[in-house]
């Protein structure tokens, strides 16, 4: 980015996190550390800290249009990054708007599987998810078991098992698919990028850190600044994966909760 362009503002449509680690609050963090001006929509409250999730709350639909509307009213928005989305009507009501305001760019982390396990969308908000906000997206971000939810199987367990699932989450109609292969064992953690029929391999390093709480939510925002900031597709998955090594490497320096804590968003800065 040159000096003279204008610094890209970044939506975020997710729910609110009280320990700061994942949903709306990393995804803001996020946007800074990559130097995109952030801006949010709740979509939910929740009570989780980082040892797992209480309760969520989700929003009135109505009040979530508002919400996004009178942002849109007066704020240009350059990438937008979606998270939890728990109703097939609040799901309906981000697709009427955005396909009306068509931003950019529009990635979709769907978040159904807390790093907990929990399980935060029932089935008919997974529906939602699948039929309607999948088509919209330019990209979406699932981790193997929110693929294995999104197309009803198992999880896979290897790269095959992941570039055999490949034709199925394309045939979801998203404009592209980057399968995030973290839950596999071993030291390497690959993704696999899913586009135009065309998959590709982005590798990474796997972290030696329980500090995982929020990286799905991380990566998808990260992936959202870098294509608001001017990269391609493969060059902003890049970039973010490299900035989510460093990381998580650098939460050791953090001392948040008793559970899986998040990632130090601002190792550059701090």
């Amino acid at each position: 980015m040159t000096n003279d362009r204008p610094i890209p503002n970044v939506l975020t449509i997710a729910g609110s996190d009280p320990s700061g680690g994942a949903g709306i609050q990393a995804d803001l963090k996020t946007f800074s550390a990559l130097g995109a001006y952030g801006t949010s929509v709740v979509t939910a409250l929740t009570a989780q800290n980082t040892c797992g999730v209480r309760g969520v709350y989700p929003m009135p639909v109505e009040f979530i249009r508002l919400q996004l509307d009178t942002l849109l009213d007066d704020v240009e928005i350059d990438a937008v990054k979606i998270g939890m989305v728990a109703s097939r009507e609040v799901a309906e009501a981000l697709r009427d708007t955005l396909e009306a305001r068509r931003p950019r760019w529009i990635v979709l982390d769907p978040v159904m599987v807390a790093k907990s396990g929990d399980i935060l969308v029932d089935d008919v908000g997974i529906a939602a998810v699948r039929e309607v906000l999948v088509p919209l997206a330019d990209l979406i971000t699932p981790n193997l078991p929110e693929a294995a939810v999104l197309l009803g199987d198992a999880a896979p367990r290897t790269r095959d098992e992941m570039a055999a699932m490949a034709p199925r989450l394309a045939a979801l109609r998203a404009g592209a698919t980057l399968l995030k292969g973290g839950h596999l064992s071993g030291e390497s953690c690959p993704d696999l990028l899913i586009e135009n029929d065309v998959s590709q391999w982005i590798e990474g390093t796997r972290i030696g850190t329980s500090n995982l709480h929020g990286t799905g939510c991380s990566l998808s925002s990260a992936i959202a600044a870098r294509l608001a900031l001017g990269d391609t597709l493969t060059q902003a998955v890049a970039a973010a994966k490299q900035w989510l090594e460093v990381a998580l490497t650098e939460s050791r320096r953090l001392d948040v909760g008793r559970g899986h804590g998040p990632v130090h968003h601002f190792h550059r800065w701090w």
